[in-house]
């Protein structure tokens, strides 16, 4: 498959606390990778480390190589990099506004002004997020009204707006019942035949049904990455089998 992310000796520091040791992965297009391992290991600091955020916060170091498409992330300003690399959090983050004015907020900044074409961005965005059809009719209707798992749909579709060629998600099913999980996991599926993802899930089953490549992470270092079937079935690092198996987590 084509890479459209090269990570290489990435790590990263606050102050003088090392939280990432000397990653280098691939990220594979029109693919999901899940992030997998135990809490605190840098799951979350990976992800936001790819579209930089890390470097924006107070005493955030990120060192290595970072490659989107070819291109040194350093050398993208932030702004289309982060549309290029859309971010969903854990907890779902609907702006205070109307459910149609979150959809066409990052286009509109981006400089689309009409209406008509607007209307289709969030039309189409809501359809991919199959959401659309429980929410046509109450557009005008405060976000933040919506259920959870729709205010989540609502945020990876937000996301997509400005299509982003990598959907970078930490934990979006958390907070989740069954139903909702399974929803945003369909949706996720779906997604992936025209874009690339990167899942931060505490989910093992998640992970197996979902994802084509996993990464497990322990102490702030990569431990393994392979094929989901392979690093799930026949891992090639002890501590992926225990971690697996439930003998920490």
């Amino acid at each position: 498959m084509d890479i459209i992310m090269q990570i290489e000796g990435m790590g990263v520091s606050y102050a003088d606390k090392t939280v990432l040791s000397d990653i280098t992965v691939d990220i594979y297009k029109n693919s999901i990778t899940a992030l997998i391992g135990p809490s605190g290991c840098g799951k979350t600091t990976f992800i936001k480390s790819l579209n930089l955020l890390v470097e924006d916060e107070k005493d955030g170091a990120v060192k290595g190589s970072i490659l989107l498409e070819g291109t040194d992330a350093r050398k993208i300003p932030r702004e289309k990099l982060r549309s290029k690399l859309g971010m969903v959090f854990q907890n779902p983050a609907p702006f205070p506004l109307s459910i149609q004015e979150n959809m066409t907020y990052a286009p509109r900044y981006h400089g689309v002004r009409d209406k008509e074409s607007l209307g289709q961005i969030a039309k189409r965005k809501l359809e991919v997020a199959g959401l659309y059809d429980e929410v046509s009719h109450c557009l005008d209707m405060p976000a933040r009204k919506l259920s959870g798992g729709q205010q989540q749909r609502l945020c990876i579709a937000r996301a997509l707006t400005v299509e982003p060629s990598v959907l970078l998600l930490d934990e979006p099913c958390s907070a989740l019942d069954i139903q909702n999980t399974a929803k945003i996991e369909a949706m996720l599926k779906e997604l992936s035949r025209d874009y690339s993802i990167v899942i931060v899930t505490h989910n093992l089953a998640q992970a197996r049904r979902i994802a084509d490549y996993t990464m497990f992470m322990m102490s702030g270092e990569l431990v393994e990455f392979g094929r989901t079937s392979q690093v799930f079935s026949s891992p090639k690092d002890e501590r992926t089998r225990q971690y697996i198996e439930g003998v920490f987590g």
